[in-house]
């Protein structure tokens, strides 16, 4: 591995509130498209946001005031797909779609990621504030990865604190996230505590320096209320 390409690619995330989540090197049954100029893909990396930061950058950016919907989206496209160029890499986002991109499904054979009642996946350091906004696809062989490695948090914690914090009562260990619960809650509670962060989440003792701000939790959960989110 290039280990001063490899450096190179972290800064250039760090620069835009960006992170590396792990990667793997896939197999046809993964469903990988591929990469730039119609290559196969040989390494896949995810590439997500933890905590603050990217939310800082963001709304210094010209989508975050434009007016226009999806701003966050637009952001994240237009930065990522610049570093992916740089790079040489193909690009895809979670909101990319029809047809979805399984996401999920890559983070979990990436490793270091468990299914959390929340119905996100909850990451071995960045608890569940772990996003994922998208996946670069190199056509050469990029890193070194442990397939379906270290998993995360959510099987080792036995008091699952998230299942009792949501005011709602949304969460079950049976059944799991009730989306139209929790967006129920939302739209008859405008001044619930939820707009300042799920409680659920905040409830989680995994990663809780990445917590979002304030105003970074109120801007995904009113975007989650309209149905964008």
């Amino acid at each position: 591995m290039d280990i001063a390409r490899a450096t190179a690619l972290s800064k250039a995330l760090a620069r835009a509130g960006f992170l590396g989540l792990g990667g793997f090197h896939p197999q046809p049954e993964d469903g990988v498209p591929d990469a730039a100029g119609g290559m196969p893909t040989r390494t896949l990396l995810l590439i997500g946001s933890a905590g603050p930061a990217l939310f800082q950058l963001f709304e210094k950016s010209p989508e975050a005031s434009d007016g226009v919907p999806d701003p966050l989206d637009r952001y994240t496209a237009r930065v990522l797909r610049k570093i992916a160029g740089d790079f040489g890499f193909g690009v895809v986002f979670p909101f990319d779609g029809p047809p979805w991109h399984p996401f999920q499904q890559w983070a979990m054979k990436a490793g270091g990621f468990s299914p959390s009642p929340m119905g996100v996946l909850a990451h071995e350091t960045y608890g569940p504030w772990a996003g994922f906004r998208a996946a670069f696809l190199s056509p050469e062989v990029f890193g070194t990865f442990e397939l379906n490695g270290k998993p995360g948090p959510c099987e080792t914690c036995r008091d699952k604190p998230c299942l009792s914090a949501c005011p709602a009562g949304a969460l079950s260990a049976e059944a799991g996230y009730d989306v139209p619960r929790c967006r129920d809650h939302l739209a008859r509670n405008p001044e619930a505590d939820c707009f300042s962060g799920c409680l659920a989440r905040r409830a989680c003792p995994f990663g809780r320096e990445f917590l979002q701000s304030p105003g970074q939790a109120k801007f995904h959960m009113t975007a989650f209320l309209n149905g964008i989110g």
